[in-house]
């Protein structure tokens, strides 16, 4: 072969190899590569026989059909959440009343033991005490009764008084020798706040001394001891006063 030949067949051959590298660059910058066309109907290399180890084909019999995405159906609806939720909240609901009732009762409690144990403020009373036989003196007692009756009167709130008479004091509240008769009759209507008590054992002493009967007038009431009377108010609360 000539120089010129060889030179010829090395040109034709650059030309060749020129023009298969062209497509496969394209392919390569177009994100995919270039698969030459081939006869065999099979798509993969079959490796030959004296290393079949370095290959093997895959089967299509290991490989499922593609059926779409993989879905898993939800559990059917069953209320369960929403009566659990249900449940829950009526059960807070009685849980808070119960512990707001507990609470509001223990702060009552010592208010009402207190309301239990002050007296009724509103409520005023009074004792006033004659054992003198002297109309001055019973008529000072009545001149207080209805002054102070009078005073709590105007303030809107309650007075009970008692008057109590015992030894002398007695002839106070004795029908056929008192010398403020009219004056209790009077205050009887009018003042119905004020209240007599005459002694019992006054009474009979004077029975026993007069050997007669000792009348006290219907607006008085006898009890069977003035000065054990005038005890048991003040045991209770009542203000004592001796005109």
């Amino acid at each position: 072969m000539s120089m010129f030949q060889q030179i010829a067949k090395a040109a034709t051959m650059g030309a060749i190899a020129v023009l298969l590298t062209t497509p496969v660059a394209a392919a390569e910058q177009g994100g995919r590569y270039w698969v030459p066309k081939t006869t065999s109907p099979s798509p993969y290399w079959t490796p030959s026989t004296a290393n079949p180890a370095q290959y093997s084909e895959p089967t299509t019999a290991t490989l499922a059909p593609y059926s779409g995405p993989i879905t898993t159906a939800p559990a059917p609806y069953s209320g369960s959440i929403k009566t659990n939720r249900a449940k829950h909240g009526r059960w807070l609901v009685r849980s808070s009343t119960k512990r707001l009732a507990t609470t509001q009762a223990r702060k009552r409690s010592p208010l009402a033991a207190m309301a239990r144990a002050v007296p009724d403020s509103k409520t005023h009373r009074l004792i006033l005490q004659v054992n003198t036989n002297d109309p001055a003196a019973m008529n000072l007692t009545l001149n207080n009764a209805t002054n102070v009756t009078q005073h709590y009167k105007e303030l809107g709130e309650k007075v009970k008084i008692e008057v109590v008479t015992f030894g002398p004091g007695l002839h106070m509240l004795r029908d056929d020798t008192s010398p403020v008769k009219a004056r209790i009759e009077q205050m009887a209507l009018s003042t119905p706040e004020v209240s007599f008590k005459a002694c019992g054992n006054t009474q009979e002493k004077m029975h026993q001394a007069e050997d007669k009967d000792i009348p006290i007038v219907s607006q008085a009431q006898v009890v069977t001891s003035g000065v054990v009377r005038v005890m048991q108010l003040q045991e209770t609360g009542w203000t004592y006063v001796k005109p």
